[in-house]
């Protein structure tokens, strides 16, 4: 009997530890001797029904801290006021006493704005994380860089949140950086409210934007607001949710005031209201009944169709403001509470590696096994920090976790919360929090966890990089801290790339765009010392092959001792379009001509040489992509056949058919947009035709003309200049890349010829 009860009460200790929740499960075993006997058995029963009641208790308060959380992203078009935004918020929020402005213009910088490149330019370059608390919420910001070389930001920024604020600007609108921000947001299933910024600027006009957000981004949105009156008028907004006018008042706005709805602003609001009604109607069941019904929507009941409709991401609620004159932040801050979902309404994945990289959903309870993502690296005065989201469990200094990456375990040495460039140290950080931690090796992308579980987090999607420069220290007695600076900014940033060139020796560094390169090269000067000389921009081609091509190649080499032997046949062909890889290698080899333990090498060698910089091979020296190699026969020798002449053998296979296939050099094209006063129109336009550029729209923006073009990057050097004096300074542009397309024939044939130039004629 003693021993039956024991047994029943040591297959309970599971329950019990599970509802203890982490907590100390020290006295379990004492408590399975007591179950020895049936009154000790009693006593067990008494204690897991305590414990479990500790765990409910346990559980609520989890869960109404995770409610009170939110984790948002701050992205737009560069200029349209994101930095100034968020400045903002946290001086509303107490985390900063005092404003300062973009640019730096009274001697310190806004507080996201840490690095001093960041201030001298009034750019975001790098995306940086915050804190703060609005009425009993916490709310980790971070706020994104708005220009398309730093897109990256954006990317590992919007991986890891759960919520975004969209800003546009009340004159330019949707520009092409919003569309790209608008597509990442998609791409991550962020949920996401809309900001009309710059209200107080002449030319604003809300409802264009809104107009072009509806067209151009195909958003489901209306605004929650409307302003009272605009530019210099801009005096305040009636909330169309509660109808109420909120005027912002105080040195800094920071007062307040609500008050009714002004009389001659009435039929305006009703109409607006009606249309924000009648557009999350659509949307959501609920209120579509009372919408269809004609029965009054209340406030509470059209404030829960908002939330259940933008969490869904079906809906983007619009409010507007001016960030710089300090009208509209607070009641967006309310905004983001109320719509913006908390970590365990969003559905977050992770894949099992137990089980193929089955879909496993994550509870985003702290209660479960600890799994979370390091989503951004940083060299920092202590080594390297990591910045992590925690989708499940709870992390704790000096805590052991594993790498499921590379299946290190770590020691945690010191646990932050980051406020921009400031540290505070934390004890412990638990699911649906952004936190960094000092001294983890690791790579962007890893995930961790407690052990318990081999699971891993889809990484984010890092675009490849279009432009490389040649650079170089300028003192050969700077060479360590040169090294060292590369090392560290190509393990910081996935879109920035450093190679060395096989003939020249120089060291290449790729990336995103001119300044993204150029951010590179000054930070190298600043932050390590290192003048670095810099060569012309190259761009990144590419190579293909646009039809199929035979080889039949046999590599045979006697010197005394074990030659070497090894006959390849097959073909080469182009990819489908559309393929989702850039390299294939089938093997349609019937019977045993070659060993099928040669097989691997033969793949090597086809895989190694297109993707290589070969003698002769390629056009121009540039990897190959989009190639399928098939190997169809081959033969073999029973002494001289080793991995390395099969090796070879399909190396010199691929250059004896390669310029049968019709090779095409592939350039990246960039997608181009421009806004010049009208009165320039014929000769921007001109210009961009004179740049092989293929206008794609010409829309009329008020006395402006924006244009949207695919132009070739390599003609688009020194642009900004020439666009400078062609509008006397009054045009702008934006670029992105696109893809990457065949250059006419004339082209080929000047990058050939200039490329044989430079290796010698041959």
């Amino acid at each position: 009997m003693a021993t039956s009860a024991r047994w029943s009460a040591i297959r309970l200790l599971p329950a019990l530890r599970r509802a203890e929740t982490r907590a100390s499960v020290a006295s379990a075993a004492s408590l399975a001797d007591l179950a020895a006997s049936p009154p000790g058995l009693l006593l067990l029963f008494r204690s897991l029904s305590t414990a479990a009641a500790r765990a409910g208790k346990e559980e609520a308060r989890w869960k109404e801290a995770l409610d009170k959380l939110r984790n948002i992203g701050i992205s737009a078009h560069i200029d349209s006021g994101k930095t100034t935004l968020t400045e903002r918020i946290l001086y509303y929020t107490g985390r900063i006493h005092e404003i300062h402005e973009v640019r730096g213009r009274d001697g310190v910088g806004a507080k996201m704005d840490s690095m001093d490149l960041e201030r001298e330019k009034g750019i975001t370059i790098q995306s940086a994380a915050t804190y703060c608390a609005w009425n009993g919420y916490q709310v980790n910001i971070i706020d994104t860089p708005g220009h398309v070389d730093f897109t990256i930001e954006v990317e590992r920024a919007l991986r890891v949140l759960d919520g975004a604020i969209l800003v546009l600007c009340s004159v330019g609108g949707v520009q092409s950086q919003s569309i790209t921000v608008d597509r990442q947001m998609r791409r991550y299933e962020v949920p996401r409210v809309g900001f009309i910024n710059k209200l107080d600027r002449m030319g604003a006009d809300p409802w264009k934007v809104l107009s072009q957000a509806r067209s151009k981004l195909r958003h489901h949105s209306a605004a929650v607001q409307v302003p009272i009156g605009l530019e210099e008028d801009f005096q305040g907004l009636i909330d169309l949710v509660q109808l109420k006018a909120y005027y912002f008042q105080g040195s800094s706005g920071e007062n307040v005031v609500t008050a009714d709805v002004p009389l001659n602003m009435e039929a305006i609001v009703a109409e607006k209201r009606h249309e924000l009604i009648e557009t999350v109607s659509e949307v959501d069941d609920k209120l579509a009944e009372f919408f269809l019904s004609d029965e009054p929507v209340s406030s509470s009941d059209l404030d829960m169709a908002i939330r259940r409709a933008t969490i869904s991401r079906k809906f983007v609620p619009v409010f507007m403001g001016s960030a710089f004159k300090n009208k509209g932040v607070q009641p967006l801050l309310d905004g983001v509470i109320r719509y913006l979902p908390c970590p365990t309404e969003v559905e977050n994945y992770a894949l099992d590696q137990t089980k193929n990289e089955e879909k496993v959903l994550l509870s985003g309870s702290p209660a479960g096994p600890l799994v979370a993502l390091a989503f951004k690296l940083e060299e920092g005065r202590f080594g390297q920090l990591t910045y992590l989201r925690i989708y499940e469990g709870i992390i704790r200094k000096g805590d052991f976790i594993i790498n499921v990456n590379t299946g290190k375990k770590i020691k945690v040495p010191r646990l932050v919360r980051m406020h921009s460039d400031e540290m505070e140290d934390i004890q412990e950080a638990y699911a649906g929090q952004i936190v960094a931690v000092f001294g983890v090796d690791c790579a962007s992308g890893d995930t961790f966890t407690d052990g318990s579980v081999k699971y891993t987090m889809t990484s984010m999607n890092v675009p490849e990089p279009v432009m490389s420069l040649a650079v170089s220290p300028v003192s050969k007695d700077s060479g360590g801290q040169f090294s060292k600076a590369l090392n560290r900014f190509q393990k910081e940033d996935p879109t920035f790339r450093v190679g060395l060139d096989a003939e020249s020796g120089q060291t290449i560094i790729s990336g995103m765009g001119e300044l993204h390169l150029d951010i590179y090269v000054e930070r190298i000067r600043r932050e390590y010392k290192v003048d670095a000389a810099v060569g012309k921009p190259r761009v990144n081609f590419r190579e293909t092959v646009t039809q199929r091509a035979d080889f039949d190649y046999l590599h045979k080499k006697q010197s005394g001792g074990q030659g070497q032997y090894g006959r390849v046949t097959g073909y080469i062909e182009p990819l489908p379009a559309g393929s989702p890889t850039k390299f294939e290698f089938e093997n349609m080899l019937v019977g045993q001509a070659i060993p099928s333990n040669f097989i691997p090498a033969i793949e090597k060698g086809s895989k190694k040489q297109p993707t290589r910089e070969c003698n002769g091979g390629s056009l121009i020296g540039h990897p190959v992509e989009n190639i399928r190699v098939v190997l169809t026969d081959g033969a073999s020798h029973a002494v001289d056949s080793s991995e390395l002449a099969f090796k070879l053998a399909s190396i010199y296979a691929f250059r004896q058919c390669y310029s049968m296939a019709k090779p095409v050099i592939l350039e990246p094209v960039m997608l181009v947009e421009l806004k010049v006063p009208t009165e320039f129109q014929g000769s921007v336009t001109g210009d961009i035709n004179k740049r092989k550029g293929l206008i794609l729209g010409n829309d009329q923006d008020g006395d402006d003309t924006v244009i949207t073009a695919n132009v070739p990057l390599n003609n688009m050097f020194g642009y900004s200049t020439a666009l400078r004096s062609m509008t006397q300074g009054k045009g702008e542009f934006t670029m992105e890349y696109k893809e990457h397309l065949p250059v006419s024939q004339d082209v080929q044939m000047q990058l050939v010829n200039s490329y044989k130039a430079t290796r010698g004629g041959d």
